[in-house]
């Protein structure tokens, strides 16, 4: 595990390994505010040993959230809470970033807005999105640059813009999704170019910024090219996995060993020098090292082993059964409905 452990460089912080703990939505919020559970949560995460955590998607703003339980950073009053997940993380030699965040039509909005009308159709319902005015897309630029200046306030080491997995910077982005005939529609990077401009006039030069990006967004080749605008514009990172759901054109060769992210992540590592994190499917540090070693990008992201198990890097180490995600249709590790993931109870059986 030579590369895997290796410390590595980000701009001006020094991770201690090449593991990310990815953002992933736990729900331990009523009101957007910081929770005692939600700073244990992560002080758990933090003693489990990974190099970095990227905190999972935190709302610019009320009308944009994923869920009713989504932490926010949309008013100052939620700093305070914010600075004491970034306390107990420091204290464990960790590093961490915010991943701030709007859902657009995605969301539960009961207007829910989108670059363009479109209509999204989800399991259970069909959602129309509102086309966004100008006007809202300055207001929601606005929303973006602030979340990042009260980023910088709780003491975070950087922020990532979540731009994939479907939400609204990853609706401007797919051209099936946004169909304006404005600047916004014709050069899209245009919204999130923006907003990175707007970050770094009021934060210090020093202060990190990069984007969680679809790789296919419809296409390889889209998300290429906007990887490329990115880092033209002074991206420090870029977090590649998933695009527009129900929007991608996921082209990836059927003799490619690791996952469909980590393809679109390896491709991109080959055109940008910017540091390139992957994901999905990272289950032992044995492929961890093996990804490293071969796609060339520069750190993994290992997600919900991390829910199974928050001390998975340390007992991996030790050379303990550790745990292991199912890959379950649903992930259901923190439903209420559903609050046993069957993983962690082989965990659990195993350890006994």
């Amino acid at each position: 595990m030579k590369k895997l452990f290796s410390e590595y460089e980000l701009k001006n912080i020094k991770l201690k390994n090449r593991i990310c703990v990815p953002p992933m939505v736990v729900g331990l919020t009523e009101d957007g505010y910081v929770t005692l559970e939600n700073v244990e949560y992560y002080r758990r995460l933090a003693k489990g040993g990974a190099g970095l955590i990227i905190q999972e998607a935190t709302c610019v703003n009320k009308d944009g959230k994923l869920s009713e339980r989504q932490l926010g950073i949309w008013e100052d009053g939620q700093i305070e809470g914010l600075k004491e997940i970034v306390k107990v993380v420091h204290a464990q030699d960790c590093k961490i970033f915010i991943q701030i965040h709007h859902a657009g039509v995605v969301g539960i909005s009961e207007s829910p807005l989108c670059p363009s009308a479109y209509i999204y159709q989800c399991s259970d319902k069909t959602v129309v999105g509102q086309e966004m005015t100008k006007e809202d897309i300055t207001s929601i630029q606005k929303d973006f640059i602030e979340a990042g200046r009260r980023a910088y306030e709780a003491g975070y080491d950087g922020i990532e813009l979540h731009g994939c997995h479907s939400y609204l910077i990853s609706q401007f982005y797919n051209k099936k999704v946004n169909t304006r005939n404005d600047e916004y529609g014709t050069n899209p990077d245009r919204f999130v170019l923006e907003i990175l401009d707007g970050i770094r006039k009021i934060t210090p030069k020093e202060f990190i910024v990069g984007i969680r990006l679809g790789g296919f967004e419809p296409t390889l080749e889209d998300g290429i090219k906007h990887a490329k605008v990115l880092e033209q514009n002074g991206i420090d990172f870029l977090d590649i996995s998933y695009g527009f759901s129900n929007e991608q054109e996921m082209q990836v060769s059927d003799d490619y060993q690791f996952s469909s992210a980590m393809y679109a992540a390896e491709k991109i590592k080959n055109e940008v020098t910017v540091p390139v994190f992957g994901v999905h499917k990272i289950n032992s540090l044995e492929i961890a090292e093996e990804i490293l070693e071969k796609t060339k990008i520069d750190i993994v992201d290992i997600g919900r082993n991390f829910l199974i198990n928050p001390n998975w890097l340390n007992d991996a180490k030790e050379g303990k059964y550790a745990g292991k995600c199912l890959a379950c249709p649903q992930c259901v590790v923190l439903s209420k409905d559903k609050p046993i993931c069957p993983g962690k109870v082989l965990l659990e059986r195993t350890a006994k």
